[in-house]
């Protein structure tokens, strides 16, 4: 197992810590799928559906992923295996095509170029499916999804909603939609004349956890699903600030006019809600049936 190393400037509590090391794990021997393995069910799946000829690796479903995103995808530190919904859910597809998952780790900001370049066959990272994205790529919406504003508990900063971050400093990963809407609302509290939002732009959203974890910024901005879920396993620590924002599909991504790889994965997923191992996934996280996408 590889060390998991963490400098904390700050006492946190140990949920918190055991948390944040399960996503801090160092990665730098990993080099992708090598030395660290899927966690999912191994129960053989029928493969019901045709598998895609052209894949980057013959009998593999390879996947493009930021595991840094728990509890969507992570590396699980005590089996040093890529674990989360995402990754479940990638592996299920793969059983349904008759193929084996091969995970390739990557950042996401450079996901998109990864995919572009025929790195792996498609992308699920929790990608929330905007215009911007569908001009460029292909999307399969597997789950609803948003962004959440997550603070230090009690509110001290009295943080309501995304309209109301001028003058404070705020905590968001790079390349995420969470980014560039925060830029938006940075040029409308200049705009009103009111002092700007202070951004910490960072690479992985657990190093964006510990910014709010050890006082470095007020607010952090991120995906609903991993903010209600660090709000959920470190109670009196942090609180959710006003309600999700902008609701939307979260859908794999394939590289545009993949026609072939679209349909294959279009029907998987559609055989995994047929024999119930989509809800199943649904279940073991915990996340509400509003969230599944029909």
């Amino acid at each position: 197992m590889l060390p998991v190393t963490l400098l904390f400037k700050q006492r946190l509590s140990f949920a918190l810590l055991l948390s944040l090391s399960a996503l801090t794990l160092l990665l730098a021997a990993c080099g992708g799928a090598t030395g660290t393995s899927s966690s999912t069910d191994t129960t053989p799946v029928k493969a019901s559906v045709a598998a895609p000829k052209d894949l980057i690796s013959g009998g593999n479903f390879t996947v493009g992923t930021d595991p840094t995103y728990f509890p969507m995808e992570y590396i699980d530190q005590k089996s040093n295996s890529y674990a989360g919904f995402d990754i479940d859910l990638s592996d299920q597809l793969a059983r349904h095509m008759g193929l084996k998952l091969n995970i390739q780790k990557t950042s996401f900001d450079t996901i998109f170029n990864d995919l572009d370049n025929k790195r792996f066959d498609i992308v699920n990272a929790s990608v929330y499916i905007s215009d911007e994205r569908k001009a460029k790529y292909d999307f399969v919406p597997y789950m609803q999804a948003g962004s959440a504003l997550l603070v230090a508990n009690g509110n001290p900063k009295g943080v309501k909603g995304v309209d109301g971050l001028c003058d404070l400093t705020v905590g968001v990963q790079s390349g995420t939609s969470q980014l560039k809407d925060l830029g938006a609302r940075d040029a409308a509290c200049k705009a009103a004349g009111k002092p700007e939002i202070k951004q910490i732009v960072l690479k992985s959203a657990t190093d964006v956890i510990q910014l709010l974890a050890n006082h470095r910024a007020d607010v952090v901005y991120l995906g609903s699903l991993s903010a209600a879920y660090y709000n959920k396993i470190n109670p009196g620590q942090f609180a959710l600030a006003g309600p999700t924002i902008d609701a939307g599909p979260s859908g794999l991504v394939i590289r545009k006019g993949d026609s072939e790889m679209l349909n294959a994965v279009q029907k998987a997923l559609q055989a995994m809600k047929a024999d119930g191992s989509y809800n199943q996934l649904f279940a073991k996280y915990g996340f509400p049936d509003d969230e599944k996408i029909a």
